[in-house]
């Protein structure tokens, strides 16, 4: 999918599409803060508690959310002006992030306050993360669809790159600093938003019916689609395996190398592969197969898992999260773009939001359970757990027939 350029696809390039553009810069900047945050929080509750449970716990509170709201935020977001919950939520987000480092600065920071802050921004997120996705095929033209997923798939990875690295610095610098560029970040978001020029608001052919009842009819859709179901249930497995996996590197960065600023680099390495995966995903996957790309991705992240049970060296960790990284993109670009060929426009952010809730809905119990297998079991085990869960998912992939079958959309 997409030229041979890199995520210019097959529709030209997107330069020129200013609302897109907007879109597009606005969040990598965001993406950055939450990046760097993602690398400083765990930090600052190690910092003040000593523990990886408590660190997974605060992930586990920011990604509960996911859980608990997908649902209905896929149902209101297709009745309210989308803009307008982008604006909100970038808002909510600054606010709280925000609040961190005024608690640092005036020495009243507590575990319970990260938690809250935790919580709160992730519900933002849900809520825009639904609107985001569901305004990119108003934004851009049918034709430019995949050269649009590959250009975001870049922003996520470029802010996987750099965000981890800055967040670690900015932490070596001082505890609160990572936290006031995240809150800055929301600031810019909102303002890239808010000079978004196209109506986003979604037309309804009749008025909207009750929200269960709006519910269920995504549900239905997404039941007659049987492989967007089941790769969807293959990426919630897969999120949980890799938000533990986060916290491995973070924790084994600690530990063993005693540096907030490698554990940075080693999720930058993360990053550089991601941004990697992105920008060659166009070329490699325009003649791959949806069930192809899931039954291979599943086996090599398998086999890549395990020599985190050797509790390897830090370049080895680097060139181990790299190589993980890449498939991401390539996984997400075949994946994405599928879905938005399939799902009526009516329909889509309740559909993408069932999708969004089973994919990121198990990160609370990947962070959690990351936490408490390195508190309990040591990185060895949770190394050894994680290419187990990891192989077994490969495994129902390769054996279901619904995945092994699935064509491109047309």
């Amino acid at each position: 999918m997409g030229g041979d350029a890199g995520p210019e696809g097959e529709g030209g390039s997107l330069r020129g599409n200013r609302d897109f553009v907007l879109l597009w810069g606005g969040q990598l900047v965001s993406e950055l803060g939450v990046r760097a945050t993602g690398v400083a929080l765990p930090l600052l509750v190690m910092a003040m508690t000593g523990a990886p449970a408590l660190a997974g716990l605060a992930g586990f509170c920011g990604a509960l959310p996911y859980v608990l709201f997908y649902l209905p935020a896929g149902v209101l977001v297709d009745r309210w002006d989308r803009k307008k919950v982008m604006l909100v939520c970038e808002a909510g987000r600054c606010l709280a992030l925000g609040g961190i480092p005024v608690a640092v600065w005036a020495g009243r920071l507590t575990f319970p306050h990260l938690m809250v802050a935790s919580f709160a921004a992730g519900t933002f997120f849900v809520f825009f993360s639904v609107a985001d996705k569901s305004v990119v095929p108003a934004l851009v033209p049918a034709r430019q669809l995949p050269a649009a997923v590959a250009h975001l798939e870049a922003r996520s990875r470029a802010a996987g790159l750099a965000g981890p690295p800055l967040g670690g610095l900015l932490y070596g610098m001082g505890q609160a600093l990572p936290f006031v560029y995240d809150a800055l970040s929301y600031a810019v978001s909102f303002t890239a938003t808010f000079l978004i020029r196209t109506d986003l608001r979604v037309e309804r052919a009749q008025p909207p019916a009750g929200l269960g009842h709006e519910l269920l009819e995504g549900l239905r859709w997404l039941a007659r689609e049987p492989f967007i179901r089941l790769s969807t249930a293959l990426v919630g497995a897969i999120n949980l395996t890799v938000e533990a996996l986060k916290l491995t590197l973070v924790v084994l960065a600690v530990r063993h190398a005693g540096s907030s600023a490698t554990a940075g680099l080693i999720l930058g390495c993360y990053g550089a592969g991601g941004l990697a995966g992105a920008l060659a995903a166009p070329r490699l996957t325009r003649r791959a197969s949806p069930g192809r790309v899931a039954i291979v991705l599943t086996w090599l992240w398998a086999v890549l898992l395990l020599p985190l049970a050797l509790v390897p060296p830090v370049p080895v960790l680097c060139g181990l999260a790299a190589a993980i990284a890449f498939g991401g993109p390539l996984w997400n670009v075949v994946m994405v773009g599928h879905q938005y060929r399939l799902i009526p426009d009516g329909l889509l952010a309740r559909v993408k939001s069932v999708v969004l809730l089973v994919s990121w809905g198990t990160i609370p119990l990947g962070a959690l359970a990351g936490g408490l297998l390195l508190d309990q079991a040591g990185a060895r085990t949770t190394g050894l757990c994680l290419a187990a869960f990891m192989a077994a998912i490969a495994a129902a992939a390769t054996l279901s027939p619904t995945i092994r079958a699935a064509a491109p959309a047309p």
